[in-house]
């Protein structure tokens, strides 16, 4: 199993993932003070609850992005210690992602971004818009050519709905749910169709003006926490995957990770002895209590 760490400005997700399905997944609060002692303290209590708590926590490899550069490198010996030592692959610019950077700036580009572009543009078809509903809303862009074209940035829902109450004094902080109408009969209906409803807006008119610029349709897949208020209210087809990012890690990390062969074998990409190469093939929905096993 892969241990897959998404370092966000709220939250770190932390994934279990083996042949490419999310096991389990856990979150820690984003405190940029901790140390790599205190990030592990709570990583243990997480992973004493799994479901046999009295075997020894490892991961045969670790892959890891991060948008805050003040604790990735706490997190990085975290790694270390649940793989035995391994080094754990980072995103980073000169990471190998299928993509073709298409931007005068690679480096520049959020980790997190890169990351769900990588997957979006090895599964879905082309081309693709991933949009990522959390503290910023972020949109990228892959062609049909598989060029990672940049994107939009926009302030996220429960972002801009909090400085509404901290900076207007007569608006009260507002609990994030679904509106019920677009025309809001009181202060707090108001704001959440104007945040929630326009959130969903901002989602189909940004997508449909990126589709005019490429000259054609595109998939747009949705994740982040934030996405189950808004994806009921979007009218551009879309596929809400919650799992994205950790996903798009495990592709990552397939892509980067030293190889390590246990024995003699086909060379990668060779004919075994006596057969054709086998061909991986998604797996359908009758596979899934399999998968489940895999994962136990």
């Amino acid at each position: 199993m892969i241990l897959a760490i998404d370092i966000g400005n709220t939250t770190v997700a932390l994934g279990g993932i083996r042949d490419g399905r999310v096991c389990f997944v856990a979150h820690m609060d984003t405190v940029r003070t901790r140390t790599a002692a205190e990030y592990r303290a709570e990583m243990e209590k997480i992973f004493s609850h799994r479901k046999h708590p009295e075997r020894p926590v490892r991961f045969e490899g670790a892959v890891l992005t991060s948008v805050v550069p003040q604790i990735t490198g706490a997190l990085a010996e975290c790694a270390r210690h649940y793989t035995g030592g391994a080094k754990p692959v980072i995103v980073g610019p000169e990471i190998r992602t299928g993509l073709i950077m298409g931007v005068p700036d690679p480096a520049a580009v959020g980790k997190d971004r890169l990351v769900d572009a990588a997957y979006a543009a090895a599964h879905y078809p082309l081309p693709v818009v991933t949009v990522d509903l959390g503290t910023a809303t972020t949109f990228n862009v892959v062609d049909e050519h598989r060029v990672f074209r940049g994107g939009v940035i926009c302030p996220g829902l429960s972002t801009g709905l909090k400085a509404l109450g901290e900076r207007c004094a007569q608006l009260p902080q507002v609990h994030l749910s679904q509106p019920r109408h677009a025309i809001g009969t009181n202060t707090e209906e108001c704001m959440l169709s104007g945040s929630v409803l326009g959130t969903a807006v901002l989602l189909d008119g940004i997508t449909a003006r990126i589709e005019e610029e490429l000259g054609k349709p595109v998939s747009l897949v949705v994740t982040g926490g934030l996405a189950k208020y808004v994806t009921p209210l979007c009218r551009h087809p879309l596929t809400y995957d919650p799992e994205l990012l950790l996903k798009g890690l495990a592709l990552l990390y397939k892509l980067n990770a030293p190889r390590r062969r246990s024995g003699p074998g086909p060379a990668r990409g060779q004919e075994p002895a006596g057969g054709k190469p086998r061909l991986s093939r998604p797996r359908g929905a009758r596979r899934k209590n399999a998968a489940a096993a895999s994962c136990a």
